[in-house]
Formats: structure tokens, C-alpha cells, sequence
């Protein structure tokens, strides 16, 4: 059996998971009166994230909502976040955004990281064009930055 893959094949997974992301966005919209609610914004191209978040009595995501407007990596990035993350507490929520970070990086992930993150996979084939890893994480920044100023702020502790 040969198991040998065309890389370009690979690359045009990629391309088409991205552009369906961007495409048909999931979760798009604005939350009224979210528990967590921060913006994202890359001044060099103009990329705009806006993340909305509330949480159940158990501080788990019950509803993750992202509008913005920007290139096809920044939004379809946003749309699987919020895909990832529902139901998750905000350790997950860390957790996942830590070892997203990490992938973006080009650092080895272990078995378990690489679960926390399976489907955003297809994000790495952004590392080949540096200048674009930042549309990749927009949304990420915001959601650290939510999660932030929310422990600060609600649950009085440090982030």
C-alpha cells in the first residue's frame, strides 16, 4: 500500500476549510450583555475582531459569538474558535489558546495539546507566510485579552 500524500493536496484542504470558515462564518454576531466581551485589532492591515462570550452557572462558555470584518485567515481563525470552545471553562479556554499560540509557533506539541486544538490544524500552513500568523491569532489575542480583564475584574483574581 502507498500511503505517500501530494503535499499540494494537502495545502488545498487547507485552502478550502479557510475559505469555508470565511465563507459561512460560524457564529457570527454580537452577544447583548455578554460575561466576556473583547476586541481585537491589527492597525497594519485592519483586521477586526469583536468576541462575545457568556457563561453558565458552571463558568463554562454557553455561547461564543465573533463579528469583525478582515481577510480570510482572521475570520475564518475566529470561526473556528468559537467552534472549539463552547463548553468550555476558561482553564480550558487557556489551555487551548496556549497550545494554538504554540502550534502557530512552530514548537512540538504533545499528544494531549494537539487534541485540545484538533481541527485548527489546518492554521499551521500560515506559519509558511510569517507576516499572515498574525491574522491567524487576532482572535485568540482577544479572546487572552477577555479572559484577562474578566478574572480582574469578576472573579478579583490574576490572570
Amino acid at each position: 500500500m502507498d500511503y505517500s500524500f501530494d503535499i499540494n493536496s494537502l495545502d488545498d484542504l487547507y485552502q478550502e476549510v479557510i475559505l469555508d470558515h470565511y465563507q459561512r462564518p460560524r457564529n457570527k454576531g454580537v452577544l447583548t450583555n455578554p460575561d466576556i466581551s473583547s476586541k481585537g485589532f491589527n492597525p497594519f492591515c485592519g483586521d477586526e475582531i469583536i468576541l462575545s462570550i457568556k457563561l453558565d452557572s458552571n463558568g463554562k462558555t454557553k455561547c461564543i459569538l465573533f463579528d469583525g470584518q478582515g481577510c480570510s485567515i482572521s475570520q475564518a481563525s475566529a470561526s473556528m474558535l468559537t467552534e472549539l470552545l463552547s463548553n468550555k471553562n476558561l482553564d480550558e479556554l487557556k489551555s487551548i489558546s496556549y497550545s494554538f499560540r504554540a502550534m502557530m509557533r512552530g514548537e512540538s506539541l504533545s499528544s494531549g495539546e494537539m487534541s485540545l486544538i484538533e481541527g485548527l490544524e489546518v492554521l499551521e500552513g500560515v506559519r509558511k507566510f510569517p507576516i499572515r500568523i498574525k491574522c491567524a491569532l487576532l482572535a485568540w489575542a482577544a479572546l487572552e485579552d477577555g479572559i484577562e480583564e474578566y478574572s480582574v475584574k469578576v472573579l478579583k483574581k490574576e490572570p
